[in-house]
């Protein structure tokens, strides 16, 4: 195998590494999501816990967090939880960095 073919591998590699942490860090970001929103909801334990699991599966509708985020936004409006739409993706994305943290941690 030459020089090449071996960087070729290396970044084949790498990319992969890089997607699969992506996916984590978003799942994982989904999870702490809804464990956030089911307090928010009055929900704790495995009520929690399951509804965590509705949210991160709620993700695989479409493409992007639009799923999750009118998923999250119906369920806070049916419970009559005020919030808006850019504060819950400020909430997103600082749930973002941490589950990156969390990911990368292995934790």
């Amino acid at each position: 195998m030459s020089s090449f073919d071996k960087r070729g591998d290396a970044f084949e590699n790498k990319f992969a590494l890089d997607e699969s942490q992506k996916f984590k860090a978003e799942a994982r970001r989904n999870k702490l999501l809804g464990l956030w929103v089911a307090e928010q909801l009055g929900k704790s334990g495995d009520e929690a816990a399951a509804y965590a699991k509705e949210v991160v599966a709620a993700d695989f509708e479409e493409a992007g967090d639009g799923d999750v985020v009118r998923k999250v936004l119906a369920d806070l409006g049916a419970k009559g939880v005020a919030i808006t739409e850019p504060q819950l993706r400020v909430k997103m994305d600082q749930l973002t960095a941490e589950a990156v943290a969390q990911v990368k941690a292995g934790t």
